[in-house]
């Protein structure tokens, strides 16, 4: 966690609170700690059933 809040520039202790069950984070966030853990978001149609 201390690696990935150096990367994302977010305190260790905001990750902890923002990653909790529960929370709500920003998109900003999910952001910044994806491209930190080197994930790419990627959003596509939900397809009908």
């Amino acid at each position: 966690m201390t690696q990935i809040a150096k990367e994302t520039g977010i305190g260790r202790e905001a990750l902890y609170k923002a990653l909790r069950p529960g929370a709500s984070p920003r998109f900003d966030t999910i952001l910044r700690v994806c491209k930190a853990l080197g994930v790419k978001l990627v959003a596509q149609p939900a397809t009908s059933s």
